[in-house]
């Protein structure tokens, strides 16, 4: 499998590089960041014309509209492993997936996948419980709450549809029955810890999903490439491989 690694001179991008590199069973094709100066490598997507199998981003959401036009052009299915996507970025998004394979997820853990269906089965067995989320990273992230939080807050919600976010907790007041809270806790190096409480006020059951290193999303983001390569045009996600 070629690869087109956009956002390949950023802290995923280069992981994503030393995994495929150990690997041996595929090959980066080519290498693309924005700061990239002449002579490093590529700064453009465009600028590549060569053969590729897939692209794999992990540059930033806001280059949503470059990388689906550049694989909806060159027909390529594409691995979008960004987070932050406005509404607008996200029907882009949505539109490209009608012509190209589209694999699309806040986090390419396998792990958080099924954490994700764990929350939700527990949010269907305990319909009145109180659930809380609690996500923790480095105190560089930039998005707030984490695009896995979301993700793990989109799933309970699947099995509540009448569920409200509560995003912190600023003011004085009692929880409301509907409300699913969502905190984010930023410090240090932390690579990602994603925490579920669900509590009856009888008992409490807590899920929680650990990276370790982000070799582990790396390694997601080519197992995601690998399932996506070859499939019909339509939306894929993590969700997808597990089941």
């Amino acid at each position: 499998m070629n690869i087109i690694l956009n956002g390949a001179n950023g802290r995923m991008g280069r992981i994503v590089d030393e995994a495929v590199a150990q690997g041996g069973e595929h090959a980066v094709a080519a290498r693309v960041d924005w700061s990239y100066a002449a002579g490093d490598g590529l700064s453009e997507l465009a600028q590549y014309e060569g053969p590729a199998d897939v692209v794999i981003d992990f540059s930033n959401h806001a280059a949503t509209a470059q990388v689906t036009e550049y694989c909806v052009e060159r027909g390529l299915p594409v691995v979008i492993a960004t987070t932050g996507q406005t509404e607008e970025e996200l029907a882009l998004i949505r539109a490209a997936a009608q012509r190209i394979p589209v694999f699309l997820s806040a986090n390419m853990s396998l792990g958080v996948a099924l954490l994700a269906d764990l929350a939700r089965r527990a949010a269907a067995a305990f319909p009145k419980a109180d659930i809380e989320i609690i996500e923790r990273h480095h105190n560089q992230k930039l998005d707030v709450p984490s695009g896995t939080a979301l993700l793990l807050a989109r799933r309970i919600k699947e099995a509540r549809p009448e569920a409200e976010f509560l995003v912190g907790r600023h003011e004085n007041g009692k929880r409301t029955a509907n409300e699913i809270g969502i905190h984010s806790l930023r410090y240090g190096g932390e690579v990602g810890t994603h925490e579920i409480i669900i509590a009856t006020g009888s008992e409490t059951i807590t899920l929680k999903h650990e990276a370790e290193n982000r070799t582990l999303f790396a390694q997601g983001a080519l197992a995601a490439a690998a399932f996506i390569v070859g499939k019909a045009p339509g939306f894929y996600d993590m969700r997808s491989i597990i089941e």
